[in-house]
């Protein structure tokens, strides 16, 4: 840094895009971080609660995973490698095969490494879903988030986001999504794709079981059963974006493992998969849908072999029965701490939605989340609002204690408690 009049700040706002968003919300400079824990270029430490909006399961910097990454470029290890064969891809392989896959049911699927970002793995779910099928439509449903790119825009609903496409998004219809909030969702699945639809069959139905984006609305496990019903009357692929709930986020590592039923085609996975937020995604593909040919869908970075070193290494937890019934009373501990904030707040100002370790408070108003929100940043907690700015949304990573948890969950409900008095007062 050079100069007098240059701030750490204007930095930023001198040479990056307006396009930043995050940043805006906590205007700090982060320099170092652990665990759950990130610090400033003051020294002040935060507690972090957005993980990495879900790409951080297994928290900051975790030891075990970086000596692994720290060894293997020692070693001077291969780090791009397009989709050429190493040892590090051939490592992950096994490993999630043989430790997640197969467990779950899902051993004979293949894997796609489609590229570094979460959108191009749901670009590629659709992108297969019209070859295998021959058909063009996409059923997506209200709330989703699934990227910024044109072919995953189109089937999320956020107007902000579609509204800076600059093209038509086509070929996808939205539906109500499958939670209590909406009054009737299987009218809408009947009429779509039941018996008699005024429609053809679409391609794939794509959804989330857990809206992270979407304000943490949960479908229930009838309306996932129905859904896989009517797409094999129909001969329609389901498509789970598993890219912010999965890796162990609602307690399990897929966020449809109680609903067996779902059993979906397609699997997107991207943030977590990578252990320590390295650029990732990937799609599990029912092995009789591989219909790809050679470099039909192809990237750049989908060989990150660091990514997948890392990935190899976070796999290691769900080895671990410690870890595995930690993740479980973690997640109680989550949903006990909330439901006890509401219970403390005035009747009916919150209620406790989402799933697991993708957990919230739903306000009664977008302002409401907000200021919770910047009452929690005050006091060094960061957490992000969600939905329509009516969830205050927290992702503690899966690691954490739960001594910790309850030392965090007692400055949320105290700072939630006061922010709620302070918009009280005239």
């Amino acid at each position: 840094m050079t100069g007098t009049d240059r701030t750490p700040l204007a930095v930023f706002e001198r040479h990056e895009s307006n396009v930043r968003s995050y940043c805006r919300d906590f205007p700090v400079v982060f320099e170092r971080a652990a665990g759950h824990h990130l610090w400033d270029t003051s020294g002040r430490r935060y507690v972090d609660l957005l993980c990495g909006a879900g790409s951080l399961n297994y928290g900051h910097n975790p030891p075990e995973i970086v000596e692994r990454v720290t060894a293997y470029l020692t070693a001077g290890g291969p780090v791009q490698s397009l989709d050429l064969h190493t040892s590090a891809k051939a490592d992950f392989l096994e490993r999630l095969t043989s430790l997640i896959l197969e467990p779950r049911g899902l051993g004979d699927h293949v894997v796609q490494f489609p590229g570094p970002a979460g959108t191009l793995a749901v670009e590629a779910a659709l992108k297969l879903a019209r070859k295998v099928t021959g058909r063009t439509e996409v059923i997506a449903f209200t709330g989703g988030f699934h990227g910024a790119s044109l072919g995953a825009l189109a089937a999320t609903t956020s107007p902000l986001l579609r509204g800076a496409a600059g093209v038509p998004l086509t070929d996808v219809t939205i539906l109500p999504y499958g939670d209590a909030a909406e009054p009737d969702p299987f009218a809408a699945l009947e009429h779509a794709l039941g018996p008699g639809a005024a429609t053809p069959p679409p391609a794939a139905v794509l959804l989330e079981t857990v809206q992270g984006e979407g304000g943490l609305h949960a479908a229930p496990r009838a309306w996932l059963a129905r859904v896989r019903e009517l797409a094999d009357a129909t001969g329609t692929l389901v498509v789970v974006d598993d890219i912010q709930a999965g890796c162990g986020r609602t307690g399990t590592f897929f966020s449809f493992e109680d609903a067996p039923e779902l059993r979906p085609d397609l699997v997107c996975l991207s943030k977590s998969l990578s252990g320590m937020g390295l650029p990732m995604a990937a799609l599990l593909i029912r092995p009789d849908l591989d219909h790809w040919a050679p470099g039909e869908h192809n990237g750049t970075f989908r060989g990150h072999n660091l990514a997948f070193v890392a990935g190899s290494a976070a796999l290691d937890h769900w080895t671990d029965p410690h870890f595995t019934h930690h993740t479980t009373e973690l997640t109680t501990a989550i949903r006990t701490s909330l439901l006890a904030i509401t219970e403390a707040l005035p009747a009916g100002a919150a209620h406790v939605v989402g799933k697991g370790a993708m957990s919230g408070l739903r306000f009664s108003t977008p302002a409401a989340a907000e200021h919770a929100r910047q009452t929690l940043f005050r006091v060094g907690v960061i957490a992000e609002t969600s939905g329509l700015g009516h969830v205050l949304k927290l992702l503690p990573p899966l690691t954490m204690s739960l001594t910790d948890w309850k030392e965090v969950a007692d400055v949320v409900g105290d700072s939630i408690l006061a922010s709620a008095s302070e918009a009280g007062r005239p």
